[in-house]
């Protein structure tokens, strides 16, 4: 006797089809783990790059990623050539805030089936009014620019979803508890995207977006010439680079630094100063050229930096960028041009710009971090208790300095160590 000849005709049809179903919900469960283990393991790192860890994200990512300015003037061929031979060599990190539907189309048709691969920033808060792009806070017009981002470059997600450009303290005041802010964290609820990051060119309002605990991701302008304006200007004004600072800007000192300890990554814009001007010594306000090298060296010096974005229109140019990766020590070491008397002229003399180059020191201090606090005492008018605490959990300090001068002669920038070590024990009091 069979199994199923106690089973009644209609109960047997149900039994077949409730088999059926399993069969195929099985199958269906199947194929999802293979497809999801392939979308896990398709992006391989390639050797020639270096990789970091985007901060508390967890995602690797190559330290050199690409802009999305060079898909405007571009056919999507040329599109598909560039996305195809940046993945093969290890850029695997994109920017995309430009509403242009033929930037965002051809970056679509670039990724093809790889999109899985590209780990994407897109911008919330831009959108294409139908003859220029448009910054916007308003909600549905946020909504139709982040939905038509995701309808051309056919995805249904994007890694991180970036608050497009707060420049002003007010603006990031103005979204507390908007409609905007809300619909940012919707779609990080809805998986629309992974994690939440900011874009900004003031280091004051992406300190203060970075202390209120949301984002993970900071877009921000960073390069040799621009952390020596004053914190508060614009550093596209010509004016703003006639008192320049001798060296990095407290305000982004406090920034890179805060990024570092709680783990947010800085994903860097304006590499080369924004239009190549630090490559050419003429357009360049530190009157000196430098190399893409150098300028690559000098960003991703900082430990909160993980990726340095650079436009690109075509694949031929991708190795120019990822020369970076082979390029010897001497190629990449930026303090030998800006400690050139052309750019000491411009930027001055005398400032610590916390390199470290004069370490190490026969006494033990870390001269880079005493000076770096000095400064911000000095800014500041008093030493906080911040600053106190975090000068005293040094292992040396200031008073130890045997004022032997080896830091002076290594210096690029010719600071006085030796006085300033004196003017820091004083300051602090040991």
């Amino acid at each position: 006797m069979k199994f199923t000849d106690n089973i009644p005709p209609i109960a047997g049809k149900r039994h077949t089809l409730l088999l059926s179903c399993l069969a195929f919900v099985c199958a269906a469960l199947l194929l999802s783990a293979c497809d999801g283990k392939k979308k896990a393991s398709s992006f391989q790192e390639n050797p020639d790059m270096e990789y970091r860890t985007l901060g508390s994200t967890g995602l690797r990512v190559g330290v050199i990623g690409l802009g999305c300015g060079g898909f405007d003037d571009i056919d999507s061929a040329t599109s598909r050539e560039l996305v195809t031979y940046a993945l093969d060599h290890g850029m695997n990190y994109m920017d995309i805030y430009d509403a242009n539907p033929k930037v965002r189309s051809n970056i679509g048709y670039g990724l093809g089936d790889r999109r899985e691969e590209m780990i994407i920033q897109g911008h919330i808060g831009c959108w294409w009014n139908g003859k220029s792009y448009e910054r916007t806070r308003d909600v549905e017009k946020c909504k139709k620019g982040f939905e038509d981002l995701l309808t051309r470059l056919h995805t249904d997600y994007i890694d991180i979803g970036m608050m497009h450009i707060f420049d002003k303290v007010e603006d990031w005041q103005a979204v507390q508890g908007s409609d905007y802010l809300q619909y940012v964290k919707d779609l990080k609820a809805q998986g629309k995207i992974k994690h939440i990051g900011v874009s900004s060119h003031n280091a004051e309002v992406a300190l203060a977006i970075a202390k209120s605990g949301l984002v993970e991701v900071i877009m921000f302008s960073l390069n040799p010439a621009f952390d020596r304006v004053v914190s508060g200007k614009n550093p596209w004004d010509p004016a703003s680079f006639e008192e320049m600072l001798p060296g990095i800007d407290p305000v982004r000192v406090e920034l890179y630094d805060y990024c570092t300890r709680h783990n947010i990554a800085i994903t860097v814009m304006k590499t080369f100063g924004g239009g190549d001007r630090l490559l050419d010594a003429e357009k360049s306000p530190l009157k000196t050229a430098l190399t893409r090298e150098q300028c690559f060296a000098y960003v991703l010096a900082k430990p909160c930096v993980t990726v340095a974005l650079c436009s690109i229109d075509n694949a031929s140019k991708v190795d120019e960028y990822l020369h970076y990766n082979k390029a010897t020590d001497e190629e990449k070491d930026y303090n030998a041009a800006l400690s050139k008397p052309t750019a000491q002229a411009s930027t001055g003399d005398g400032g610590c710009t916390y390199c470290s180059h004069c370490a190490p020191c026969p006494a033990g201090i870390d001269i880079a971090k005493v000076n770096k606090l000095l400064d911000k005492a000095n800014l500041a008018g008093e030493v906080s208790a911040e600053l106190a605490t975090e000068y005293k959990a040094l292992a040396h300090h200031a008073s130890d300095c045997i004022q032997c001068g080896a830091c002076e002669d290594r210096c690029p920038f010719n600071v006085p160590v030796r006085e300033k070590m004196k003017e820091a024990a004083k300051v602090f009091g040991y």
